[in-house]
């Protein structure tokens, strides 16, 4: 996943990464949310799931302590990182400014 990975976050579009697990309950309340968020920023930005019990090299890279961890990626660059259940109002906050 690692090679991929690099690839997609450093389009030139926001990539939204939801680092997740499929035992969290915090997780599946975002799931929804998320779900959300893609269907509004179309095609201006991506969001993508890691499940980090499948990709834990990922997790360790980026200090993944707990979940959910939402990481917000443009050119490779984090812009924004977030733990925890995270409302679409903050969500689109940090993603509408780097969507072209």
């Amino acid at each position: 996943m690692t090679g991929n990975f690099n690839e997609i976050i450093s389009d030139n579009k926001p990539v939204l990464v939801d680092f997740f697990a499929e035992w969290c309950g915090p997780c599946k309340m975002m799931a929804p949310t998320l779900q959300d968020v893609a269907r509004t920023v179309g095609n201006g930005a991506r969001v993508i799931k890691i499940d980090v019990d499948k990709n834990p090299n990922l997790a360790m890279k980026y200090q993944i302590q707990g979940v959910p961890t939402l990481i917000l990626f443009k050119e490779g660059k984090i812009l924004w990182r977030q733990s925890g259940v995270v409302p679409k109002s903050i969500i689109m906050q940090q993603i509408q400014p780097h969507v072209k």
